[in-house]
C-alpha cells in the first residue's frame, strides 16, 4: 500500500523537472543564433583561462618535464615558503604594492577627470581629433611606448634634458636612476591608456537624462555645480564597478610594461612579482616555484576583490556579485 503512495509523491516533482527542462532547452533553441555565436568566446575562455588554472597544481609539485604532472613529487608549501624566505621577496613585493598604488591614484582617477573634461566640450569636430589623439597610443605595443619614452628621455638628445637644460639645469638620466623609474613606469602607462579609459565614461555621461541639466540651469546651478549634483552621482555605479575590476587586478601590473623598461642601473626598484616570475619561471626553470608566485598574486587579489565588494556593497548598494 506504501508503494503507490510514494510514486504519486515524486510523479508530479519528476514532471516538474522535466517540464522546467523543456523549457530550458525550448529557450535556447528560440535563440539559438546568440548562443551560437557567443561559442567562439566561450571557448576562448575555457581554453586560456579556465584549462591553464588546472596547471597551478605544480605549485605544490617539484614539477618535472618529463614526469609530467602525473608523476612529479608532491612537496605540499616548500615553494610558498621558499618564496617567503627570498632574501629579495620583500622588496619585489614592496615594488609590486607601491606601483599598483599609483596605478590606482593616477592611471583609474585620470580617464574619470579626463572624460568629466571631454564632456564639457560642445565643438563636436574638436571633440572628436581630440579623443582620437588620446585613443591612439592606446594600439601601440609596449615596446614602440618604451622606445618613445626612451627617446624622450635620452640624457644627450632627449627633449626634456634639452628643456632642463634652457633652465640651467644638468642632464638627468631619468632610466638610470631608481628615483625615477617608477614616476616613468606610472607616465608612460598613463599616457598609453588614459584615453581608452574614457570610452565607459564618456558612454555612461551620454546616458544621463538631459532634462536634470535643463532643471539645474532653472535653478540656478552652474556647471560646477551640475557636475558635483547630476554628473559624479550619476557616473558613480560605473565607477564603483570599474574600481572593483580594477582593485582584482592589483597586483597584476604587466610584465610587458616594466620588462621593458629595465635596466641593471633600476632592477631595484623597477623588479615587480611579474617580471620576477618570468626570469624564476622561463629563463630559470623554476616551474613550481614560479607558479607558486603566480598563485600567491591570484589569492591576493580574490582577497582584495572580496573585501572591497563586500564594502561597495555595504557603502554604495553597487557591487559585481
Amino acid at each position: 500500500m506504501a508503494e503507490p503512495s510514494k510514486a504519486a509523491a515524486v510523479s508530479p516533482r519528476l514532471e516538474g523537472k522535466i517540464d522546467n527542462r523543456r523549457r530550458i532547452l525550448g529557450f535556447m533553441w528560440k535563440y539559438r543564433a546568440l548562443y551560437f555565436i557567443s561559442l567562439p568566446g566561450l571557448l576562448f575562455f575555457g581554453l586560456f583561462k579556465y584549462v591553464p588554472l588546472m596547471g597551478s597544481v605544480i605549485a605544490f609539485q617539484n614539477y618535472n618535464l618529463f614526469a609530467g604532472v602525473t608523476g612529479s613529487p608532491w612537496v605540499g608549501l616548500e615553494h610558498f615558503q621558499r618564496m617567503f624566505q627570498h632574501y629579495d621577496f620583500l622588496k619585489i613585493l614592496r615594488n609590486t604594492l607601491l606601483l599598483g598604488t599609483y596605478d590606482i591614484l593616477f592611471a583609474f582617477t585620470a580617464p574619470i577627470v579626463l572624460a568629466l573634461l571631454l564632456n564639457e566640450v560642445r565643438q563636436v569636430v574638436y571633440k572628436k581629433i581630440v579623443q582620437t589623439i588620446f585613443y591612439a597610443p592606446h594600439f601601440l605595443s609596449w615596446v614602440i611606448v618604451s622606445g618613445i619614452f626612451v627617446g624622450i628621455l635620452s640624457p644627450s638628445s632627449g627633449i626634456v634634458n634639452v628643456m632642463l637644460g634652457w633652465f640651467g639645469i644638468d642632464p638627468i638620466y631619468f632610466l638610470g636612476e631608481d628615483s625615477y623609474i617608477r614616476t616613468v613606469l606610472v607616465g608612460s602607462g598613463l599616457w598609453r591608456d588614459v584615453g581608452w579609459g574614457t570610452i565607459i565614461y564618456l558612454a555612461a555621461l551620454a546616458g544621463i537624462n538631459p532634462d536634470l541639466y535643463e532643471a539645474s540651469e532653472i535653478d540656478g546651478a552652474g556647471r560646477w555645480r551640475q557636475t558635483l549634483s547630476i554628473t559624479l552621482p550619476a557616473l558613480l555605479p560605473v565607477i564603483t564597478i570599474l574600481f572593483l575590476l580594477k582593485i582584482g587586478d592589483f597586483m597584476d601590473y604587466g610584465f610587458e610594461r616594466v620588462f621593458v623598461f629595465q635596466n641593471p642601473l633600476n632592477i631595484q626598484s623597477s623588479e615587480i612579482l611579474d617580471t620576477y616570475i618570468y626570469k624564476a619561471g622561463l629563463q630559470q626553470l623554476q616551474y613550481s616555484y614560479a607558479t607558486a608566485i603566480g598563485v600567491f598574486k591570484s589569492v591576493v587579489g580574490l582577497f582584495l576583490i572580496s573585501i572591497a565588494n563586500t564594502i561597495s556593497k555595504k557603502a554604495t548598494g553597487e557591487s559585481l556579485y
